[in-house]
């Protein structure tokens, strides 16, 4: 009982950061709702889309409330001006705006004004920070569902090598050494084929570049290697030490995976881009911006 109570709370753990990881962070969907007339109507607009074609953002459509929409954008971190173009219904009577596409790792920062019922709104709200947007190259599905997978793997095993550190010592190495090793398979080797395919380096963190999502990799794997590394592979006679590393080890790995995901990205530089160099060459990470 001890033990299926164990793989409960791990799983509820490992969940509630999934969730928390997967709502927020720059890449995921700036949520929010227009109200009219006593409903609420929900929009999503997008903040990642792949360089295959301009990015489309999507209002609802209030048929009959004197509704607007226009979309504003300008590429970010550049003194362009700003470029503001009407939603149109499209054939399946969604709201449409489109935004010019970009090159892998260049970014459009944007906000959506209108009116509706006579009275005006601007997304978000002004004063507030614009809507960023990064694109990407496409990533292979063979490369992409293996390395989520293993990450899912990584975040479940972690914590539960930290729980039995706690409450079930006997077994803790086990969940180490699956920890470990998918985090070196998703995060070491795969990690880096994903950074290739979407923004074209293999590794832009530490000590190459200031890539908060290939640093936080790079601290994860090695907290599980110093914790693999102290624990070794056959029970000892004194565990508090071994212990205490997968503890830490946990802990790190937790800690590390609430910061929200791909923070002090990819980011393409306009400013080289407009004397010339290949948009390849003027991508810039956190560190450097």
């Amino acid at each position: 009982m001890k033990k299926v109570l164990i793989w409960i709370l791990s799983i509820i753990l490992a969940l509630a950061a999934m969730i928390y990881q997967r709502s927020t962070g720059p890449t995921y969907e700036y949520k929010g709702r227009l109200e009219h007339a006593g409903e609420q109507h929900k929009y999503e607009l997008l903040r990642t889309h792949e360089t295959t074609a301009g990015a489309n953002i999507e209002m609802p459509y209030i048929e009959g409330a004197g509704y607007s929409a226009t979309l504003n954008y300008k590429r970010y971190q550049t003194s362009d001006s700003i470029t503001s173009i009407e939603f149109q219904l499209n054939e399946n009577n969604q709201y449409v705006a489109q935004l010019p596409v970009q090159p892998a790792a260049g970014k459009m920062e944007y906000y959506v004004t209108g009116s509706i019922g006579g009275e005006a709104y601007s997304i978000p709200k002004e004063g507030e920070d614009k809507i960023v947007l990064r694109y990407k190259d496409p990533v292979s599905d063979y490369i992409l569902i293996p390395h989520v997978t293993m990450m899912i793997i990584v975040i479940i095993f972690g914590i539960r090598a930290g729980l039995s550190a706690l409450f079930d010592p006997n077994t803790m190495r086990r969940w180490t050494v699956i920890a470990f090793t998918a985090m070196t398979v998703g995060g070491m080797i795969l990690g880096p084929l994903v950074q290739k395919s979407a923004f074209g380096e293999y590794w832009t963190g530490f000590p190459y570049g200031g890539d908060f999502t290939d640093n936080k990799m790079l601290i994860m794997w090695l907290a599980w290697a110093i914790a693999l590394a102290i624990i070794g592979f056959k029970p000892k006679k004194k565990e508090k030490m071994s212990r205490a590393a997968v503890l830490t080890a946990a802990v790190v790995m937790t800690v590390v995976y609430l910061i929200p995901h791909s923070m002090g990205g990819s980011t393409l530089d306009y400013e080289q881009v407009d004397k010339g160099i290949d948009p390849k060459e003027a991508i810039r990470t956190g560190a450097e911006e």
